[in-house]
C-alpha cells in the first residue's frame, strides 16, 4: 500500500518509514526536504497521488501557543483537504497523553490538530502516547554552557520504536477513532531522566530542575501527563535506551 507519512524525516517519522517499508508498504515522505510544505499545501497534491492512507507525525519545535496552533491548524487542514481530494481513505495521527489537562502552549496546537482530524472528511484514528525516552535529548543538545534547565515533570516514557510500530500496525486497518493510549512501563521524573542521560553520554553538564509556573507546573508535576485510563504498556525501559546511548558514546 502507498502510505503518506507527514513529518517523515523526524525521529518518529524516520522510524515509521522504516517500519512501513519492512512490512511491505510504500511510504511517501511529506516534508520540506522532499518538496512539500504542509503549512501552505505546496507539493501535497503531487505526493498524495495514489496514496491510500496518511500517517501524520508532524511536529514543531516551539512550546508557545500561537506558533503551535498556527502550524498544526494549517498543516492539518491542508493535509486533510489534499488527502480527501486524492481519495485517501484513512488518516492516522499521533498525539500526546494528557494534552486536555495541561494548558501548555504546544498542547493547544495538538488539541487543534485532533479537533480538525475528528471533524475532517477522512475516516480517522488517533494514537496518544506519553513522552519518548528521547525527550531529554533536545534539552541537553540545546543547552549552552554547563547548565541544563529541565522542567519538573512526572512522566511514563515510552520507546520511540514502539510508538512507530503501533502506528505502522494501524495502516491497512479500519479507522478506529481513539486507540488505547500508549505509555512506557515505569514512571520517572524528567530531571532524573536527564541526569541519567548526561551520565550515559559522559557529558559535563549540571541539570537544573525548574517548576513551570502556575497551573501548568502543578499539572506537570502532579501526573497530568500520565495515562488515566486503560492503556497499552510498552515493554522497553529507559535503562535499555541508556545502554544504547552509552554504546554510541563509546564508539564516538
Amino acid at each position: 500500500m502507498r502510505v503518506a507519512v507527514a513529518g517523515g524525516t523526524g525521529m518518529i517519522g524516520t522510524l515509521l518509514v522504516r517500519e512501513l517499508t519492512e512490512i511491505g508498504h510504500e511510504p511517501v515522505v511529506l516534508a520540506r526536504s522532499r518538496g512539500v510544505d504542509l503549512t501552505t499545501g505546496e507539493g501535497l497534491a503531487e505526493k498524495l497521488a495514489g496514496c491510500e492512507e496518511i500517517v501524520d507525525v508532524t511536529n514543531i519545535m516551539s512550546v508557545r501557543k500561537k506558533p503551535s496552533v498556527e502550524f498544526f491548524a494549517a498543516a492539518t487542514r491542508n493535509l486533510l483537504d489534499a488527502g480527501s481530494a486524492a481519495g485517501v481513505q484513512h488518516v492516522i495521527a499521533l498525539s500526546i497523553v494528557g494534552i486536555d489537562d495541561v494548558d501548555l502552549g504546544y498542547y493547544f496546537g495538538k488539541r487543534e490538530q485532533e479537533e480538525l482530524v475528528r471533524q475532517g472528511p477522512i475516516p480517522w484514528t488517533i494514537l496518544r502516547a506519553t513522552q519518548f525516552h528521547e525527550f531529554p535529548e533536545p534539552l541537553l543538545d540545546g543547552a549552552h554552557g554547563p547548565f541544563v534547565v529541565v522542567p519538573r515533570e512526572l512522566s511514563q516514557p515510552v520507546a520511540a520504536e514502539e510508538v512507530a510500530h503501533a502506528l505502522a500496525t494501524q495502516v491497512g486497518q479500519a479507522a478506529a477513532g481513539y486507540l488505547r493510549p500508549l505509555a512506557g512501563p515505569e514512571q520517572l521524573q524528567m530531571t532524573d531522566m536527564t541526569r541519567r542521560l548526561v551520565k550515559a553520554r559522559g557529558a559535563r553538564k549540571i541539570v537544573v530542575s525548574v517548576r513551570m509556573p502556575g497551573a501548568v507546573g502543578k499539572a506537570m508535576t502532579g501526573g497530568a501527563l500520565l495515562p488515566k485510563e486503560e492503556y497499552t504498556c510498552g515493554k522497553r525501559t529507559f535503562a535499555e535506551y541508556l545502554r544504547r546511548v552509552e554504546k554510541d558514546a563509546a564508539r564516538a
